[in-house]
C-alpha cells in the first residue's frame, strides 16, 4: 500500500468518525428526548441523500475531468479544510479556543427539542432535527470522499473508508450513547488537520507538474513539516495572553 493509499484511508476514516461522532450526539438527544423511531429515520434519510451526492458528484468527476486539474482543485479545497480544522486544533490545544464539549451539544439539543412540545408518534419535529444533524454533519464527510477519492481515482476507497466510520461509530454509539465525550475528538481533528493539508500540498503540487522527490513517500515528511509547525505555533501561542475563550463550535 502506497503512502498516499494508507494517508487516503487514516485521512478520510478519521475525518468521517469526527464527524458521525457530533451527528450521533444530536440523533441520541432527538432519539432519547422525542422517540428514537423518528429520530432513526431522520438520519437514515440524511446518510442516503448524502450517498446519492456522493455518487452524482463524485463518479461524474472521476470519470470526466482529467486528473491533473482534480489534483490541482482537490488540493486546493483540502489545503482550506485542512488548515481551517489545523487552526482550531491549535487554538484549542493552547487554550485560545473552548475545548469541543459534546455533552453540551447534548445538553443544548435536548433543551430546544423539549421546548417544541410533546413527541407524536411520528414525530416531524424529531425527524427535521436529527435529518439536519446528520445532513449537515455528513456534507462535510461527503466533501472529504469526493475531493480525497477523486484526487486519486479511488472514490469507492474512500467511499468505504467512509461507511467503515459508520460502522464503528455507530456500534460504539449504540453500545455508549451518552459517552461521547470520552472520544478525543479534538486530537483526531488535529491529526486529520495535518493529514488534510499535507495531502492537499501533495496533490496540488502534482497536479501544477511538481515532481515531488521519493514520489509518495514525500507525503509522511509533509505530515511531519505540518506536525512540527502546529506544535511549535502551539508552543507560542501558550505563551501569550488569553483572550476570553471563543465558544466551541457545532463542526
Amino acid at each position: 500500500m502506497s503512502a498516499a493509499t494508507a494517508t487516503l484511508l487514516v485521512a478520510v476514516f478519521a475525518a468521517s468518525a469526527v464527524e458521525m461522532v457530533e451527528a450521533l450526539t444530536i440523533v441520541v438527544a432527538v432519539g432519547v428526548t422525542r422517540g428514537w423511531r423518528s429520530a432513526l429515520e431522520g438520519a437514515a434519510s440524511a446518510v442516503a441523500v448524502l450517498i446519492v451526492v456522493v455518487g452524482a458528484v463524485g463518479v461524474p468527476l472521476v470519470r470526466y475531468v482529467p486528473l491533473s486539474a482534480i489534483r490541482v482543485i482537490v488540493g486546493t479545497l483540502l489545503l482550506v479544510m485542512g488548515e481551517s480544522w489545523l487552526r482550531k486544533a491549535v487554538l484549542r490545544a493552547s487554550g485560545h479556543k473552548s475545548a469541543h464539549d459534546e455533552d453540551e451539544i447534548f445538553a443544548e439539543t435536548v433543551g430546544e427539542l423539549r421546548a417544541e412540545g410533546t413527541a407524536t408518534r411520528r414525530d416531524g419535529v424529531a425527524f427535521a432535527v436529527s435529518f439536519k444533524g446528520v445532513f449537515l454533519e455528513g456534507i462535510e464527510v461527503a466533501i472529504i470522499v469526493i475531493s480525497v477519492g477523486g484526487s486519486q481515482h479511488r472514490l469507492g476507497l474512500a467511499a468505504a473508508a467512509a461507511a467503515a466510520a459508520l460502522v464503528v461509530v455507530g456500534t460504539v454509539g449504540a453500545l455508549v450513547a451518552r459517552q461521547l465525550r470520552e472520544v478525543p475528538e479534538n486530537l483526531i481533528k488535529w491529526a486529520v488537520g495535518i493529514m488534510l493539508t499535507s495531502l492537499g500540498a501533495f496533490w496540488m503540487g502534482e497536479g501544477a507538474g511538481i515532481a515531488w522527490p521519493g514520489g509518495d513517500l514525500a507525503i509522511p515528511v509533509l505530515v511531519a513539516v505540518f506536525l512540527a509547525a502546529s506544535l511549535l505555533m502551539t508552543a507560542v501561542l501558550k505563551t501569550r495572553a488569553l483572550a476570553p475563550p471563543v465558544p466551541a463550535e457545532s463542526s
